[in-house]
């Protein structure tokens, strides 16, 4: 069956490789800043970039941008605008469009944020990690408590009304009063969305090879109860595993990927995942990763291409829709892989026989037991 690309969203996410320090936990494609920022270069190999990839999404608009990086708050506002212009010249934006830049507490000042402000941003994504000062040594962050403050305050005078906190809990030596302390304070500040995730010990991080002691599973497990419910008394929904918001406040471009929506990436080690309007394939590619060799016309390059199977489309569109706690439409599965929903009738009964998946014919919806344990309902569509 076809997939009909112009009602299949699309999600343009631009990668800002630098930042400040590398934190011990993050196994994310980010690249120390030592002999300054080449703003202009980075900008102009965005823009090159993009024009490379027009063919490929003409006919098409992006319901959601997002600056992440890395430290995209290290960029200046001047280069942000740059960025925003020149996609807009490219292809028209909706006016209404969400366009989210995470910043780090520790690089912000009134005027950059205002400056954001006027370039187009209109969500923020505070990397805040946590509101403790021993656990954010212990992070590796570069900010403080006052300093975390401080951000949260400039950005609402600088009039950014929607935006996220990032919280993590299961942090070295916190106990579950430190986990619920840090989310009442961030609720404090109101919040229109909270990212509460755990610390997940990563390979190719320095956690890996020097582990933290961090705290029991049980514990971990109460706190993360215990923060929900705190969560859910202050009106936040949670609708996906790690993600809270307020009603109507949902990420709409992190939501993209869940439902299984088109994005295509820009920048030093960006993914994408886009579907061919002719023949409804859905491939993936990444840009080199280095900024160095993506500064170079002659390095930069895509990695191949891969043809995503229909294993691979079954098992990634469950991999992220199941994420989802109010669960994902049924139909939506065949709009968006272009499959047969007899393809998966056999694995969606096996997943509710065992009690991982709610038994309804409308929504692929995970029940509490498979919300718990959603590695093991996700591995049921794991094919190949």
């Amino acid at each position: 069956m076809p997939i009909f690309t112009e009602t299949l969203p699309l999600s343009l996410y631009v990668h800002i490789p630098w930042c400040v320090r590398k934190c011990p936990y993050c196994d994310f494609n980010s690249h120390e800043m030592k002999h300054g920022l080449p703003e202009a270069a980075y900008v102009e190999a965005l823009l090159d970039e993009l024009d490379h990839h027009l063919p490929r999404i003409q006919h098409r608009s992006f319901i959601s941008i997002f600056f992440g990086g890395g430290t995209p708050s290290l960029f200046s506002a001047n280069a942000i605008e740059q960025i925003l212009r020149g996609i807009s010249q490219r292809m028209p934006l909706n006016p209404s469009i969400e366009i989210t830049l995470e910043a780090n507490p520790g690089t912000i000042e009134q005027a950059r944020f205002q400056g954001f402000r006027e370039a187009g941003i209109n969500r923020l994504s505070l990397g805040i990690q946590s509101l403790q000062n021993d656990k954010l040594k212990t992070l590796g962050r570069i900010h403080d408590h006052d300093q975390a403050i401080r951000a949260i305050s400039i950005a609402k005078e600088a009039g950014f009304t929607n935006f996220n906190l990032d919280l993590m809990y299961g942090l070295p030596h916190q106990s579950i009063d430190d986990a619920l302390e840090d989310v009442k304070l961030a609720l404090s500040f109101q919040p229109t969305h909270l990212s509460w995730y755990q610390l997940t010990i990563e390979p190719n991080t320095l956690f890996h090879h020097q582990p933290p002691p961090l705290p029991m599973d049980e514990t971990i497990w109460q706190m993360q109860q215990a923060g929900q419910t705190l969560l859910q008394q202050a009106g936040f929904e949670q609708y996906e595993v790690s993600a809270y918001s307020l009603a109507g406040k949902n990420c709409v471009h992190n939501r993209n990927y869940w439902e299984f929506g088109d994005y295509l990436g820009i920048g030093a080690g960006a993914h994408s995942k886009l579907t061919n309007e002719k023949t409804g394939e859905v491939v993936r590619f990444a840009q080199v990763k280095h900024p160095n060799a993506y500064l170079n016309p002659e390095k930069r390059r895509l990695l191949p291409l891969k043809t995503l199977s229909e294993d691979d489309l079954i098992f990634e569109f469950m991999l992220n829709g199941l994420r989802l706690s109010q669960g994902i439409p049924a139909t939506l599965f065949t709009q968006r892989t272009g499959l047969s929903l007899q393809r998966i009738e056999q694995m969606l009964n096996q997943a509710k026989t065992r009690g991982l998946l709610v038994k309804d014919e409308h929504y692929f919806l995970p029940s509490e037991r498979g919300k718990r344990f959603l590695n093991d309902l996700v591995s049921i569509f794991l094919l190949s």
